[in-house]
């Protein structure tokens, strides 16, 4: 069993216009846009990143807008749910405040002892708030949410899948443990992480396999503490079987990707660099940052990139 792996890293999406993902993620969930960069593979497509004050690794949503993508049909073999941490007796706050925002897909629910508030992203992408009284991260508090109502960072994902037995025992290889159950929910969690320890795996035999669109998670990225640890990480997948990728730049991480046994796509990124290599913290997020690949490309990408707001 893997020691290395410390938590979620970040969680990646779909969706389909940036300005209206900024305006949720900044305005409606109060998070700090710690990055405005382009997809490597698609530079004319933005990819946005969302987090807590210096985009600390188990804080962080990021998205590629693309204008012309279909909606995602959810199913199996994806990440279901993303799941942030909010302070105990603050979902009465965020539930006024999302009817008041318009959110839509608000439903209260209990799940292994935490209350929970449902909504939905602006795609349809599926999200919750569980009250964790013991989650003592800092949260962005220029967002416009009161620190003591504020988001953490993230507490979970939860996968659906069609038989979650070997993603669990993946899971388990990868240093979680299995701490609970409910019903068709088994969850895990990794002990010493960085607070956002949690995977559920959900196990649905009957239902259809999703499909990748707006509102879609692209891949879920666990987080490591620097390069040694993810090449640890990477021959050990590789030694059990699974095909790796190289070790692929971001940036601000590292990153390797596998394909789990349920379908959906693993990263394992290390905490390294950060974001603020390129900016300043007190800056992050403001000003276009390109990889050095697409530098050629930025009095085109500004000109043609949506502006956005912030």
């Amino acid at each position: 069993m893997l020691d290395q792996i410390k938590g979620l890293h970040h969680v990646t999406s779909m969706a389909r216009d940036a300005r209206q993902n900024n305006e949720f993620f900044t305005k409606k969930l109060g998070q700090r846009r710690v990055k405005k960069t382009v997809n490597f593979d698609a530079p004319d497509v933005y990819h946005l990143y969302y987090g807590d004050e210096a985009g600390t690794p188990g804080s962080v949503m990021t998205y590629f807008p693309f204008p012309d993508i279909g909606k995602g049909r959810h199913g199996v073999g994806e990440v279901g749910t993303t799941v942030y941490s909010v302070p105990e007796g603050t979902l009465a706050y965020w539930e006024k405040r999302f009817a008041d925002e318009g959110v839509s897909g608000l439903s209260r629910e209990e799940t292994f002892g935490e209350k929970r508030l449902a909504f939905a992203g602006p795609d349809g992408d599926g999200f919750a708030l569980v009250e964790d009284k013991a989650d003592s991260r800092a949260p962005w508090a220029k967002g416009g949410i009161p620190t003591d109502e504020a988001i953490r960072g993230f507490h979970s994902v939860s996968l659906r899948l069609k038989d979650g037995g070997a993603t669990g025992e993946l899971l388990k290889f990868m240093g979680y443990e299995e701490i609970e159950k409910s019903g068709n929910v088994r969850r895990l969690a990794v002990k010493n992480g960085n607070g956002a320890d949690v995977v559920d795996i959900e196990s649905l035999p009957t239902a259809a396999f999703a499909d990748l669109g707006a509102g879609s998670v692209h891949h879920v990225a666990f987080a490591v503490e620097n390069r040694a640890k993810q090449l640890e990480v990477r021959k050990a997948l590789m030694d059990t079987g699974y095909g790796v990728t190289p070790v692929i730049d971001r940036d601000y991480f590292w990153a390797i990707y596998f394909r789990t046994p349920g379908g959906v796509l693993f990263e394992v990124a290390t905490n390294e660099p950060g974001f603020d290599r390129d900016e300043d913290t007190a800056h992050l997020g403001e000003a276009l940052k390109l990889p050095t690949q697409h530098q050629h490309l930025r009095p085109y990408l500004e000109q043609h990139l949506q502006k956005l707001e912030g």
